[in-house]
């Protein structure tokens, strides 16, 4: 585990002064009574403000929705899942064996999570500025420019915009199924839309209903869109 750490460390390019502090932001709560979950929940303040900074300075003018927008996009589960991957994190977590077995080193959540706890055992080794230095380097290759700020607008609410616009119904989201064990479900929603003198149906899936109602935002989107050209 220390050499894991050790070559941790050079991946984030910061040396710990307090290296149990790294090893506790790798341990999920199925390994040990002391997990990572109250540094994820430091790490997840530090993170929204380091890129609330960098979204604030990167667009001059543009107003807060679409701030809060590239925000959310930045610090999204599925964002920090591949920052995640990119630092290896699944080789050096620290999981039970049941939560092993059932994949969790692949979890996406629990990989989001433990890359937020290390932001918090960054800002509690080495401060804020540490801390906002290890967000800056894992966003180097990421622009943020006007275009972020479009792409970063939920199926949601771009969907809701669309109808509002054209003074329509707004949608409706129903689960229609859930399948899976309790830890690892799959949702499965239809979004209804009474729009262009019908009504129209389109579904989505997702590991969360959430995840779910916006892949069903989007192709319900996508479906209007195309009937109008």
């Amino acid at each position: 585990m220390n050499e894991l750490l050790a070559d941790l460390q050079q991946r984030l390019h910061y040396r710990f002064q307090d290296a149990r502090l790294l090893a506790r932001a790798l341990t999920h709560r199925s390994f040990s009574a002391s997990h990572n979950e109250r540094l994820e929940f430091l790490g997840d303040a530090v993170l929204n403000l380091a890129v609330a900074h960098r979204a604030f300075e990167a667009l001059q003018g543009y107003p807060e929705g679409d701030l809060s927008r590239v925000r959310a996009q930045l610090v999204r589960e599925e964002s920090l899942h591949g920052l995640a991957l990119r630092l290896g994190l699944p080789e050096a977590l620290q999981l039970g064996e049941g939560e092993r077995r059932a994949g969790g080193r692949e979890r996406a959540s629990i990989l989001a999570d433990a890359l937020e706890a290390i932001i918090g055992a960054v800002y509690l080794d080495g401060g804020y500025p540490a801390a906002q230095a290890l967000v800056g380097r894992l966003l180097e290759g990421v622009a943020i420019t006007p275009s972020l700020a479009a792409a970063a607008k939920d199926a949601k609410t771009a969907l809701q915009e669309w109808l509002q616009a054209r003074r329509m119904a707004l949608p409706r989201y129903e689960v229609v199924a859930i399948t899976g064990a309790e830890h690892q479900q799959t949702f499965d929603v239809r979004c209804t839309v009474e729009a262009l003198g019908r009504r129209s149906h389109a579904q989505g899936q997702g590991t969360s209903r959430r995840a779910a109602e916006q892949t069903a935002a989007a192709t319900m989107l996508t479906q209007l869109t195309e009937s109008v050209l």
